[in-house]
């Protein structure tokens, strides 16, 4: 089943399917993070965004991302903080996208992302 994200509109932006992401305003200083999770326990990776990467953390790690629950306890092994949301979620789909370990552990490896446009 593919989500669809819904536009943005005038006025403060909610993000429906990530409740985390949430901007105040057009004049709110806000950073968001780019993360890349992985589990103490089998060393599995996950990929994901928020604007508070601590709280993120501390919410993965309490069993509230239920894809999660058997990967805990996680450490976060690569972040990288954006300006924008959009740029952030934008580089989360494609890492996502490519589904290749070798890729993710190179990121994680040389703490760097290395993309074509």
């Amino acid at each position: 089943m593919k989500l669809k994200i819904p536009r943005r509109r005038r006025g403060p932006i909610v993000n429906c399917i990530r409740p985390d992401v949430h901007r105040e305003g057009p004049d709110s200083i806000s950073m968001y993070f780019l993360y890349i999770l992985q589990s103490v326990k089998n060393n599995r990776y996950y990929i994901g965004s928020t604007n508070n990467l601590d709280r993120r953390l501390s919410e993965h790690n309490g069993g509230k991302t239920k894809s999660l629950e058997n990967l805990r306890p996680l450490k976060i092994v690569f972040s990288k903080e954006f300006e924008k949301e959009i740029d952030a979620r934008r580089i989360e789909r494609r890492l996502k996208k490519f589904k290749n370990r070798n890729i993710i552990e190179n990121i994680v490896k040389e703490q760097r992302i290395k993309m074509g446009p």
